[in-house]
């Protein structure tokens, strides 16, 4: 399978390419934003590699630019090390997932497979469950007719519950999803994005969509107004 690989730091890139092709992947390389968007516009990619600064086109750039002329191919971009404002808009750019630099070889090749594993299907143009709207396009949150403002965090999670609505989404799911499958923080931090998450998008609204199921997960279920 090939992937496309936009990094301008020449060592890095040539190590990352000679180590996916030793895995079985095609890689075809660009050192430019410009170029590396030119190639995942016109080439058939099964994912991208993306680093963060680059010349000319920085790689939010690249990729909020991918996603508006509706190329869907799967994005893991490069961040800083513990850059977690890189993350934050990497996530709010259209950015499927994250790794930070200096990072593992192999974490590298398992993110890609997994991602290669999800594929690029179209994505909906608006996620609705009852009332509540998400466009992960213009990043825009809806409920009643009413803007909700979330953070990057706080919309990937809803984003992450909203494609497997009324389904149970185990906790771990969540974390690997939201905040990537090395982050090293507490894993509560879940808990406590659900409750931001029902502090914006069910109590104004007098609803309870946004359910915890002890000791499994977190599920988002069509609910009508209370009261």
């Amino acid at each position: 399978m090939r992937v496309l690989l936009v990094e301008d730091e020449e060592r890095l890139a040539e190590a990352i390419a000679s180590g996916l092709a030793a895995e079985g992947f095609a890689v075809d390389a660009v050192r430019s934003g410009a170029d590396g968007l030119w190639r995942a516009t016109e080439g058939q990619y099964a994912a991208v590699i993306l680093d963060i600064l680059l010349p000319d086109l920085n790689g939010y750039e690249v990729c909020a630019a991918l996603r508006e002329r509706d190329v869907w191919t799967p994005i893991l971009m490069l961040t800083a090390k513990d850059g977690e404002y890189d993350v934050a808009e990497a996530l709010d750019t259209g950015a499927d997932d994250f790794l930070s630099k200096p990072f593992s070889y192999v974490v590298l090749v398992a993110r890609l497979r997994a991602l290669v594993r999800r594929g690029a299907a179209p994505r909906p143009a608006v996620l609705r469950v009852g009332d509540l709207e998400l466009d992960p396009a213009t990043r825009r949150c809806r409920r009643d007719g009413q803007d909700i403002s979330l953070t990057p965090r706080e919309f990937a999670l809803l984003d992450a519950l909203m494609r497997r609505r009324g389904e149970v989404v185990p906790k771990q799911r969540i974390l690997d999803v939201v905040w990537g499958l090395d982050f090293p923080g507490d894993p509560n931090v879940v808990e406590v994005y659900v409750r931001y998450l029902r502090q914006k998008i069910d109590a104004p609204f007098g609803r309870r969509s946004l359910e915890t199921v002890r000791g499994v997960g977190y599920r988002l279920r069509e609910e009508r107004r209370h009261g």
